[in-house]
């Protein structure tokens, strides 16, 4: 039985003891906070608005989508089955692996390995396996299933984390950890993973999508190669074949299917040129490390490592933190600004699909993509790395806030339209959105260092730099610091979804 609210404010006076806290007042403290911190940081920012004429390239955009056409219907197959056939195979693989490492993630090592696999963003990945494999299925397959086996590790240790314990205590107390997970937390979970591991799955897409852009022969390759020659109506009808693509997952997705598309997939990948062990020992023991390490000079080696950490590092890391900041809090506004359009508690029957279909290429379009476009009409800066990542993870999470919206009660007294939007719908999602935003501050962070490949100062663009002038050592060192950022964002996100006690039940 739970006291009433006086009882509670009473409790609250008595000398002694700790006034409660209210939840909804850490929540605004946390939210304003952010805010303060996003506004300072577009002083520091490079957001430069360059001087361009916009709207006529805006123009031939905005025609090219509504008029898509693409004349060799062959090159535009074979682009589709390879970005789905390196998806596939990728999740294929990385499923269970990710299941072994999360039937043993509480040994910190595997915890750590696991968090540093998935730190690294699959471009980074597809650059260094890029020096060892070329342009190749097998660069293209490792740099999406690295990096997943360690999400899918993570996320599948917190889905059993959170089930029931009453079954585990029908199994005997001689049987193997692994029979304890078979016989009660795997099948308890069974139904979630599977939820996730279709979402991933279109993850996956986007992933490989956007591996075209170092030159992988995926729909990414050809969508950068359209848009550079200003064949706005052949990048449209790529877009639009991959809005389709992922609006179709589940009509066409089904597990009896799989062997039958795993087979598929490894007859549509491109092949693999024989990989010589001699030059694999000599990129791992000497290219990746400056030439001071290799000699044994320790001081030498240190003040290299140091001068490329103040030199170019933490520069770099910066304007990454400032963007990452920034676009987090604009997405979190463009998240709670979309969502009741998509959602027919609010909006209604007749807005709902129009808003879903909004929603739709906003999640859908590559991250990557929407930043290429952003840099023709407003210029080389840091603002459209900024836009491009909060409209994509923004409406990303505006689909499952408006999922969930259409799932909370209702009553007949309730309010109707704006009011159930304000006092009713966005109170009752609020700690679940913003534990889900904290939960994809990580993932801004690597989608900001991963702009940099198209120019933009953050640290990708010195990594995709050390790699063009054959600078291993450097390129390696850029991407361990910018992994050790991505584990400090994830740690201290995971601090604060604990301290706000909102879970993720978005």
């Amino acid at each position: 039985m739970r006291p009433d609210n006086d009882a509670l404010i009473l409790l609250n006076r008595l000398p002694g003891v700790r006034p409660a806290h209210s939840s909804g007042r850490r929540l605004r403290r946390i939210s304003l906070l952010f805010i303060a911190i996003a506004l300072a940081c577009t002083f520091l920012a490079d957001l430069a608005l360059y001087p361009t004429d916009p709207w006529r390239e805006l123009g031939r955009i905005g025609w090219g989508f509504i008029s898509p056409y693409w004349a060799d219907s062959s090159t535009l197959l074979s682009a589709l089955g390879q970005t789905v056939a390196f998806a596939l195979l990728a999740l294929i693989i990385s499923v269970p692996l990710g299941l072994i490492l999360a039937v043993f993630y509480h040994w910190r090592p595997v915890r750590m390995l696991a968090a540093a696999v998935r730190s690294v963003h699959e471009i980074f990945w597809g650059l260094l396996f890029m020096q060892l494999y070329g342009l190749s299925a097998t660069t293209g397959l490792l740099a999406i299933l690295i990096p997943y086996t360690g999400v899918f590790a993570k996320v599948f240790a917190e889905m059993f984390d959170r089930q029931a314990p009453e079954p585990a205590l029908a199994v005997s107390p001689f049987s193997s950890r692994i029979s304890r997970y078979a016989y009660t937390l795997i099948p308890q979970s069974l139904g979630e993973m599977r939820s996730y591991c279709r979402y991933r799955f279109e993850c996956a897409l986007r992933s490989s999508a956007i591996l075209g852009f170092i030159g992988l022969p995926t729909l990414g390759f050809h969508l950068e190669t359209a848009f550079k020659q200003g064949q706005y109506s052949e990048a449209a009808a790529l877009l639009w074949v991959f809005f389709i693509l992922i609006a179709s997952i589940r009509f066409w997705l089904r597990g009896w299917l799989l062997p039958v598309y795993a087979a598929l997939a490894l007859w549509l990948l491109p092949q693999s040129p024989p990989l010589g062990s001699s030059y694999a020992w000599q990129f791992i023991s000497q290219d990746i490390w400056p030439r001071a390490l290799q000699q044994g000079d320790l001081i030498a080696a240190a003040g290299w490592y140091w001068r490329e950490f103040s030199q170019v590092a933490w520069p770099a890391l910066l304007q990454t933190l400032y963007l990452t900041q920034i676009a987090l809090v604009l997405t979190g506004v463009i998240a709670l600004l979309c969502y009741p359009l998509a959602s027919q508690a609010i909006s209604g029957r007749a807005l709902r699909w129009p808003g879903r279909l909004l929603l739709l290429i906003m999640r859908s379009t590559p991250e990557m993509m929407i930043a290429f476009i952003l840099l023709l009409l407003l210029g080389p800066s840091g603002l459209p790395a900024v836009l491009a990542l909060a409209l994509h993870n923004g409406g990303l999470i505006a689909f499952l806030l408006a999922n969930h919206s259409e799932q909370q009660p209702q009553r007949a007294d309730d309010p109707k339209g704006i009011n159930r939007y304000f006092y009713l719908h966005t109170p009752r999602l609020y700690p679940g959105f913003l534990a889900f935003l904290f939960y994809r501050w990580e993932v801004i962070l690597r989608e900001s260092a991963m702009m940099g490949i198209l120019g933009i100062a953050t640290l990708g663009f010195y990594i995709d730099s050390a790699f063009e002038e054959i600078r291993y050592d450097k390129a390696f060192f850029l991407i361990v610091v910018a992994a050790a950022l991505n584990i400090l964002i994830d740690s201290l996100s995971r601090r604060i979804r604990r301290r706000t006690d909102t879970g993720l039940s978005v």
